[in-house]
Parts: C-alpha cells; sequence; structure tokens
C-alpha cells in the first residue's frame, strides 16, 4: 500500500511532474483545464531551490505546456518524450512534419465523425483521440487507433491513458525521458523525484525507482509508485510544503 511522500531535501532532489491529473485537474476536453493560480509561482520557486533541476515531463506538446504555464520557462518533455526542452533551451522533435501522422488523422477522422462525444487531437508529432465525453466508447476508439497505427507499426505506437488512446513515435515514453534528464546537468547527481497520475506515467515510476528516486501516483489505481498523493489539491499543498521547508 502506498504511503504519503516524505518532502525530499530540495537541493539535492531533481522534481519531474506530469500535467493533467497532477497539476491540473482533469476536464472534459483538454482546452477545459485551469491551472490554479498558485502553481507557477510555487515551480517558479522550486526552480529556484533546486538550482533548475525542475522538467514538467508530458503528454502535452509543448507548446501547450506554455502556454498554460506562461510565464515560467523550463525544461520539458512533451508528447510523452517526442518533443523535448532541454535545460538550456534547445529544443529537438521526433517525428516533426511525418506525412504518416496526416494519414492516421485521416483515416480517425472518420470514426470520430461517426461517433457523438469523441475529440481527435492533433499534436506537432502524436495524435490523441479522446473519449472522456463519450466513456463507452473505449473500445471503438481503441480499434480505430490500432487500425490506423497499424500500417506504420515500425515507426509509431500506441499509449492508452486516461479516456483517451494516443499514437506517438515509437522508442519515447516519459521513463526514457527522465533518464536522459537524469544524465545532465543540473540533473546529474541529484535523486530523482517525479509525480504523475496515469498509465503513462508508470514507465517514468519505473525509471525513477531503478534510479532510487521517489515516485508518488497522484489519485487512484495500481501503480509502482510507493507513495501517494490522493487528488491534484493534495499534490499542490505537498509542493507548497516541499517549497515552504526550504524556509
Amino acid at each position: 500500500m502506498s504511503s504519503t511522500p516524505p518532502l525530499p531535501p530540495i537541493d539535492r532532489s531533481a522534481f519531474f511532474f506530469d500535467f493533467d491529473g497532477t497539476l491540473v485537474d482533469l476536464a472534459a476536453t483538454p482546452e477545459g483545464v485551469t491551472v490554479s493560480p498558485s502553481v507557477v509561482p510555487l515551480l517558479t520557486r522550486l526552480q529556484a531551490l533546486s538550482g533548475g533541476a525542475l522538467a514538467v515531463v508530458s503528454g502535452r506538446p509543448l507548446a501547450a505546456l506554455d502556454a498554460f504555464l506562461h510565464p515560467l520557462v523550463f525544461a520539458a518533455a512533451g508528447s510523452h518524450g517526442a518533443e523535448r526542452r532541454e535545460p538550456n533551451g534547445a529544443v529537438s522533435r521526433i517525428g516533426h512534419g511525418d506525412a504518416r501522422l496526416a494519414a492516421m488523422h485521416t483515416q480517425l477522422e472518420g470514426t470520430v465523425a461517426a461517433h457523438e462525444g469523441l475529440l481527435l487531437e492533433r499534436k506537432d508529432v502524436a495524435l490523441a483521440v479522446h473519449y472522456r465525453l463519450a466513456p463507452t466508447l473505449g473500445d471503438v476508439v481503441r480499434a480505430a487507433a490500432e487500425a490506423a497505427v497499424a500500417p506504420y507499426a515500425d515507426t509509431f505506437t500506441l499509449q492508452p491513458g486516461k479516456m483517451v488512446v494516443e499514437i506517438k513515435p515509437s522508442g519515447v515514453d516519459k521513463g526514457r525521458a527522465i533518464d536522459a534528464f537524469m544524465a545532465q546537468a543540473p540533473f546529474a547527481g541529484r535523486t530523482a523525484v517525479f509525480l504523475g497520475d496515469d498509465l503513462t506515467d508508470e514507465k517514468g515510476f519505473a525509471v525513477v525507482n531503478r534510479l532510487g528516486g521517489m515516485s508518488v501516483k497522484v489519485g487512484e489505481g495500481e501503480t509502482l509508485a510507493p507513495y501517494r498523493l490522493a487528488t491534484v489539491t493534495a499534490c499542490i499543498e505537498w509542493i507548497e510544503s516541499l517549497v515552504a521547508s526550504a524556509g
């Protein structure tokens, strides 16, 4: 059974946060989330206290993360690691401009048009079909996504999540993103701390556990994380306590 996470020493820790379901409550649509007024100031303070060893690791594209967390400037892995912004600001993207994404998008448009409540999200390097407004259509969405990705299975893969199925480049996930950050300054030599809520975060938890760090599951469900916070509000309160512990 998971326990409440302790407050790690900020000056010796590297902090990684998922976005949806961790820093913000989930919403019916990707654009519908609301960022609490306290989140950006808290992350800004934690980033400064940790010497810049803070990154957001999310299925969201970098552009969306920047819009929600403005004016914070931060290292990040977007689209499950297919997009990366290094601590020095350099950005790289896997699959940028790949015509196969357009072909899969076109194929999925038919499924979305035929079923009320489905939402097709086109990202720069990935696709997502959301069914939060039609929760009984999970099997329909998974079957459609499997059919769309099948011709390109050597390059793209499926990533299930909470009421969403995504198509992303193969060989990227949140665990690999965290591993890469931990190999470079200012993260290297610190203890990794990762907070996330979804199936997509489990690979990140696995890497953090392997590195001897602290993984924290936000919300319910089975997990590899030995620590748990019940809600997004509890997560934000934990960050508040963490920042306050620095004096």
